[in-house]
């Protein structure tokens, strides 16, 4: 495998089953809808046993783990590697919430190695559909004390001093580790994340799990996590630009930007030193690679140098061929995709 050329990779289907989960995320790809609540589409991952596996070409049936240990800088990039080692450092995923989530919060990097030896979790969402009135939290509307964090957990009121926000299609939100929060129902939501499944949860409306038991609460883990300050915004803002990629997310952890399309364009980000992800969150794109002039000599061309991307659906550039062509295909409308790539540069 390792004298095998890398290319832009596919990813099999990764659904899973949640309490809370609808029967959109199916269609949203072209599949046939059933029965199944689907919460969650893990569309790059390389978390233990809930890994991605590839899809397409000479590399198909390999784990995204398995990946990242042969290639290296090469499929992550330099920068990254040797930030990350051989872990591959985010979690892309759709979510479709029928139902409220649960109200929770996340660890960042320092409680994270401590408890679980693992990476936070800081994440952000777009807003890909709303219903009407539909809403998510995120972070606390007034001061609250530990004690008072603790009193409201026992009578069930903690979603009283919650800052509710009302959301629709295009909406973003930063969630960094320490912030509270809870996608509500309604809501299809692209959320880009560390590469961490760890989450606390605060209250979860004393309901049962799948399995007609309650849902494990964490509100001892929670506490320490929280971060009890209230902010006067937190709603990311940004200005839509057509045919032009729009930076909707900058932080240590990942740089997120919205291409709204209905043209050809050229991309060549080897300055960013990092793998390149595309979610195609409306139409279909056609992605080709230019040159591939940062792989080994001994590797030859790449079996693949062309993918078609449809909505729903995500592909993993590599860092060493990050130079392409994406040619957008949807006459109804413009094609709607998110890029993510690391930007290691000192925050």
């Amino acid at each position: 495998m390792q004298n095998t050329p890398l290319y832009p990779l596919l990813f099999e289907n990764n659904f899973h089953e949640l309490v809370w989960g609808g029967h959109k995320i199916r269609p949203m790809k072209g599949l046939d809808p059933n029965e199944q609540p689907i919460g969650e589409s893990w569309e790059v991952s390389a978390i233990p046993n809930k890994e991605s596996v590839v899809a397409n070409g000479d590399l198909k049936g390999a784990r995204l783990s398995e990946l990242v240990k042969i290639y290296g800088s090469l499929l992550v990039g330099e920068k990254v590697a040797a930030a990350c080692g051989d872990v591959f450092p985010l979690l892309i995923k759709f979510i479709d919430a029928k139902r409220d989530l649960s109200i929770q919060v996340h660890p960042d990097d320092v409680m994270a190695k401590e408890v679980h030896g693992g990476l936070g979790k800081t994440e952000m969402w777009y807003v890909m559909s709303a219903d009407p009135e539909a809403k998510l939290y995120s972070g606390f509307k007034s001061p609250i004390s530990q004690y008072e964090y603790q009193k409201r957990i026992e009578d069930g009121s903690i979603c009283d001093v919650l800052a509710s926000h009302e959301v629709k299609e295009g909406d973003v939100f930063f969630i960094p580790a320490g912030r509270i929060h809870a996608i509500c129902g309604g809501l299809m939501i692209a959320e880009i994340q560390q590469s961490s499944d760890y989450t606390y949860r605060i209250f979860d409306y004393n309901r049962m799990g799948l399995d007609g038991k309650p849902r494990q609460l964490h509100t001892d883990l929670a506490a320490r996590a929280l971060d009890y300050k209230v902010y006067s915004d937190y709603r990311t803002h940004y200005e839509r630009k057509i045919d032009k990629p729009v930076t909707i997310n900058e932080c240590e952890f990942f740089t997120v930007k919205l291409l709204e399309v209905n043209r050809a364009f050229h991309r060549r980000l080897y300055k960013y030193d990092s793998f390149v992800i595309y979610m195609c969150l409306e139409g279909d794109a056609d992605v080709s690679i230019r040159t591939w002039e940062k792989l080994p000599r001994e590797m030859g061309a790449p079996c693949v140098t062309k993918i078609h991307l449809t909505k729903g659906n995500s592909c993993l550039i590599p860092a060493a061929i990050a130079d392409f062509d994406v040619v957008p295909n949807n006459p109804s409308g413009l094609t709607k995709l998110l890029e993510v790539y690391i930007n290691r540069r000192d925050f």
